[in-house]
């Protein structure tokens, strides 16, 4: 590297930090009716998203319970075509 490529990023690196001292500065600025603003935004957001969740989780319990229900049919209808399929040609049962 050369003298300037280090002066350039020594230049660099103390623009990174000015830059983020402004934004610390500006944000301790801020009037304390945008941060309760803020605030009352991040709470709506967070009731909205924690009733969405609810619901999402409602939602799963009944996919999961109607898939259990589906699973317990299917073992069922496998294991009568399996009885059919195994009887002997001669049995007199009726197949369905």
């Amino acid at each position: 590297m050369t003298a300037i490529d280090d002066a350039l990023a020594r230049l660099d690196t103390a623009l990174g930090r000015l830059e983020a001292t402004v934004d610390r500065r500006l944000e301790g600025e801020r009037s304390p009716d945008e941060r309760e603003t803020e605030l009352a935004l991040m709470a709506e957001d967070r009731a909205r998203l924690a009733a969405a969740l609810d619901a999402a989780s409602a939602r799963l319990a009944e996919v999961e319970a109607t898939a259990d229900a589906v699973g317990q049919r299917l073992d069922r209808a496998i294991d009568a075509v399996e009885g059919v399929l195994t009887r002997p040609p001669d049995d007199p049962r009726p197949t369905a």
